[in-house]
């Protein structure tokens, strides 16, 4: 990125018009004061390109909006939305724009629009030209302003929109040309745990956020949805069909390509005729609420036994190699059924029964050999929950299936045994930058709770989008701060909660995020400054705890206080519940560690209310039924329990009056 410190010109509102200042004016007019310099916006996922020139503009009051004809009008519609929001009153339309500008002026449209394309050839921009790629450019012009959002396709403007959303955010539109586009064509989320799934309301709200976070693809593929699974030969009824339906338009206004997942596995008969035509009708069926894409999961079931005697006949005894050669004849089946139905589809994605790995084996060779090489393989990393991937995993994975692989990542799905009690919400770590130029794109599978798992999601989205501007910390904290509506205290209280969910376990016992790290390093330095700090480091270092426990503590009721997005305190609250009562053991230690401190032997009695308190917490389970595991809630455990449970061995009350009692 290129930062220009530029003289700052602020287009105000008087009087329905819209007055700008170039610096130079502000200075004759003896108002130096005005003249700051012009701050680069933080955008994200980060562009690939972002240039600040001269000047900035407020929108005030009233805008333009020039509109070619046949512009995407979902993105004209969020454009007005969005207008609306930041405090517009008057939305005005045009044809072309006048020779003098009077205000602002918002120009939207594609590329292949003369207009559009006049427009920034006239400023010396080159527009992005890649798929979904977009160019946003904004500067002072007369006595008003002009903004051009400009996509290579309706995607693109589509996210041009999206990225002018976050200018809004700010008091001030900087002058600036922002040249963007993905670096993986697949982006998003995929709605594949265990356990109980997802409403259609939590769905149509992921669909939402997924547009903001510049995602492309959902993949509706719940385990427990017996149309899907179990009973896949039968049709939905027709109430399902109709909400699904209403969630495909909601996938479609946000430019999101919603895949329907079916598994068949179980009891499909590879070599049956009926079987397929059954997935036929299927499809036929969601084709009808607007499907396009589609998708086979062939993940978690035997392929040492056959589900039916004519496979046997067809393909010989069951085995590795024979289940690849079955699986391969039935997926290029239905491929070539999709694209004879309707030649534009995307391809068909499908997930293997050997998902896991990289490894060369008899079934990725059978794959590879005879599988349709336009079906897309889905693969979960070099483990079923991976604690890192590197481009050379990726690579081999590329070699192993025959064609580059989509990344099912499974974080921060939260299904499994060694996830019990616990939230991830942990930044998206530990893929290596330059993966997007070995895979078809990312797939999260997220949690049971969809808002919680938007702090994740929100990583793994940045990440495919452009994985060599990717900073973790960064987008972390972005995702807090769209939580929490951009408010600071909110965003402080979502960050501390996150840090006491910050473990990220595998199917191993190492997990491959560390629990609490930043509350680690504030506990740490407390001891420390007891063990070897002098009195003064050790006074400080105890005040700091008690301000810093109370903040803890008083985290909780922040969230729940109608700032944060009020399904994520919902979806939160067993968390939230327990951190509370972990805040005041906390907070009982603290004082209890600064009584100890002053040779008080009040310090035992708050040590001993800190201990129940740390037992309540501990007592706090799940929401039953909630995951597919149920058990006691995890805060910050093996940090936070262990310092408090060690505290009162941390300072010794000096012998003489008082001490036999602290010492029983």
């Amino acid at each position: 990125m290129k930062m220009l410190f530029t003289c700052f010109a602020v287009a105000t509102l008087f009087g329905g018009t819209t007055f700008a200042q170039t610096i130079q004016n502000v200075q004759q007019s003896g108002n130096p004061s005005s003249a700051r310099p012009v701050t680069l916006p933080a955008i994200f996922p980060a562009p690939v390109s972002i240039e600040a020139g001269k000047g900035a503009i407020v929108l005030g009051k009233s805008v333009v909006l020039i509109v070619p004809a046949g512009t995407d009008t979902t993105s004209v519609h969020l454009m007005q939305s969005i207008l609306k929001a930041a405090g517009v009153e008057t939305i005005a339309t045009a044809k072309q724009l006048p020779s003098v500008l009077d205000r602002p002026y918002i120009m939207l449209g594609t590329t292949d629009v003369a207009m559009v394309r006049a427009t920034l050839t006239k400023r010396g921009i080159v527009p992005d030209n890649n798929t979904e790629g977009y160019t946003v450019s904004s500067e002072v012009m007369n006595n008003g302003a002009l903004i051009t959002l400009a996509g290579h396709d309706a995607d693109g403007l589509f996210h041009a929109v999206q990225t002018f959303r976050q200018l809004l955010m700010r008091p001030f539109i900087s002058s600036l040309v922002i040249k963007d586009h993905p670096a993986m064509p697949i982006r998003g989320t995929i709605e594949g745990f265990y356990g109980k799934p997802w409403s259609m309301t939590d769905r149509e709200k992921h669909l939402n956020f997924l547009a903001t976070v510049k995602a492309n693809t959902y993949v509706y593929s719940p385990k427990d949805d017996p149309y899907a699974r179990d009973r896949w030969r039968d049709a939905y009824p027709d109430a399902t069909l109709s909400e699904l339906g209403k969630l495909v338009a909601a996938a479609r206004k946000n430019h999101i390509n919603f895949v329907y997942a079916i598994s068949p596995g179980p009891t499909v008969c590879f070599s049956d005729s009926s079987d397929l035509r059954a997935l036929e009708t299927k499809f036929k069926a969601l084709r009808s609420i607007g499907v396009s894409s589609f998708y086979v999961a062939l993940d978690d079931i035997e392929y040492t036994k056959w589900n039916c005697d004519q496979d046997k006949t067809t393909f010989g005894p069951s085995g590795a190699e024979a289940a690849g050669i079955a699986q391969s004849r039935l997926l290029n089946q239905l491929q070539a059924h999709l694209k004879s139905v309707d030649p534009s589809a995307p391809p068909l994605i499908m997930v293997p029964t050997e998902y896991y790995d990289a490894k060369e084996s008899p079934y990725k060779a059978a794959l590879r050999k005879n599988l349709d090489s336009q079906v897309v393989v889905q693969w979960t990393g070099t483990d079923v929950v991976p604690p890192a991937i590197s481009v050379p995993d990726a690579r081999a994975a590329t070699k192993a299936f025959g064609r580059k692989t989509l990344l099912w990542d499974n974080y921060p799905v939260n299904d499994y045994g060694e996830s019990t009690g616990r939230l991830l919400l942990a930044p998206y770590l530990r893929r290596e930058a330059g993966l997007s130029g070995e895979l078809a794109g990312i797939l999260s599978n997220p949690m049971n709770q969809e808002a919680p798992s938007r702090v994740a999601v929100t990583g793994v989205a940045a990440f495919a989008w452009n994985d060599k501007g990717y900073d973790a910390e960064r987008i972390w904290i972005a995702a807090a701060r769209e939580l929490a509506g951009g408010d600071e205290q909110a965003t402080a209280a979502l960050l501390t909660f996150f840090d006491t969910q910050h473990l990220a376990p595998t199917f191993g016992s190492q997990p491959w995020q560390v629990q609490a790290p930043k509350l680690k390093v504030m506990l740490d330095g407390v001891r420390d400054a007891i063990a070897n700090g002098n009195d003064d480091t050790r006074h400080r270092a105890i005040t700091d705890l008690i301000q810093y426990a109370a903040a803890f503590a008083g985290a909780p009721d922040i969230i729940r206080s109608g700032t944060v997005d009020t399904a994520f305190a919902q979806e939160a609250r067993p968390w939230l519940d327990a951190m509370q009562l972990w805040g005041k053991a906390l907070q009982l230690t603290a004082a209890g560690l600064q009584a100890a401190d002053h040779g008080s032997i009040a310090a035992e009695r708050y040590f001993a209310n800190a201990k129940r308190f740390a037992a309540q917490a501990a007592a706090i389970r799940s929401i039953p039924g909630a995951t597919r595991f149920d058990g006691p809630i995890k805060v910050a455990d093996g940090v936070l329990d262990d310092f408090i449970a060690n505290a009162p061995k941390l300072i010794v009350l000096p012998l003489g009056e008082g001490a036999g009692v602290a010492e029983k």
